[in-house]
């Protein structure tokens, strides 16, 4: 067999081995990498780039390398789950930075990290004032968190003692001119309601690239042709007009009318509706 041969069918061979192997061993985000994983996966990756290109004549030998560097950290990350000294052990524990607004030289000096640097990554953060931060941790990961002291933190609806209905994530419905049925039918709507929407926006299915539905029913579109401008339709706003226009019907029927009994139960209705708005408004107008 002639060598380029060899190398090509080592490396499809590999490529697709290793891809196994590292789908077996979970996933893991670059950024998120402890020391212990970084090793580990470059390690692989040495060895597969060396038996592909032959440096490790003997396949059977490389390979058996290769799987002991695989199951070993498998191993380890299942022992791992089961006890935290083996965790602390292999990962390493994160370091508080920063506690009570004090920075901790001490622990500074462990991590080897400078009174600059924790500056700079306090920035990245958005902590841009030291005095602003209560507590800061070294995760394993080599990532800082920051928690800002609560004078200097944003105000939630929390805060405010204030109710707001919790969100779902938005549902793609159209994409490249397409209708996404099954995403349609998740949201309980139909064609129908879709050609609606899309014929009160003046647009075209064929035009639209991209149609979201958020959790509030709000239906958003991005077009193919970017020089169209068009204002986005808000379900929520509509349905506090709705509400304001019977709100204000009941209250002229209420004055037009002779009849006591009617006038009463126009104005009833009228004051049923004004307060009903006043819960809703923060919600379908924000």
């Amino acid at each position: 067999m002639k060598e380029w041969i060899e190398i090509l069918l080592r490396s499809f061979g590999l490529f697709f081995l290793t891809f196994l192997f590292i789908r077996v061993m979970g996933k893991k985000h670059l950024a998120k990498l402890t020391a212990f994983q970084f090793v580990n996966y470059t390690v692989i990756g040495i060895i597969a780039a060396l038996i592909s290109v032959k440096v490790v004549n003997s396949v059977r030998l490389g390979v058996v390398a290769l799987v002991v560097w695989i199951l070993l950290p498998v191993v380890f990350e299942f022992l791992a789950i089961k006890s935290k000294v083996i965790h602390d052990f292999i990962y390493g524990r994160e370091t508080v930075l920063i506690k009570k607004g004090k920075v901790m030289e001490e622990n500074l000096k462990l991590a080897k990290l400078t009174g600059e640097e924790l500056i700079r990554e306090l920035r990245s953060k958005n902590a841009f004032s030291l005095a602003d931060v209560e507590f800061a941790v070294l995760e394993t990961t080599g990532e800082i968190n920051v928690t800002l002291k609560s004078n200097k933190q944003p105000v939630t609806p929390y805060d405010l003692e204030s109710k707001v209905a919790p969100k779902a994530e938005p549902q793609t419905i159209i994409l490249d001119g397409n209708i996404l049925h099954d995403s349609l039918n998740n949201l309980g709507l139909n064609e129908g309601w879709l050609k609606t929407q899309l014929k009160g926006m003046g647009v075209d299915l064929t035009n639209v690239y991209i149609g979201q539905v958020d959790s509030s029913g709000d239906l958003y579109v991005d077009l193919f042709d970017d020089m169209i401008q068009m204002p986005q339709p808000s379900v929520k706003e509509m349905l506090y007009a709705s509400l304001e226009k019977s709100q204000s019907d009941f209250t002229k029927y209420a004055l037009e009318t002779q009849d006591e009994k009617a006038k009463k139960m126009y104005a009833k209705h009228a004051e049923e509706l004004e307060n009903l708005m006043k819960k809703l408004q923060s919600y379908l107008l924000h």
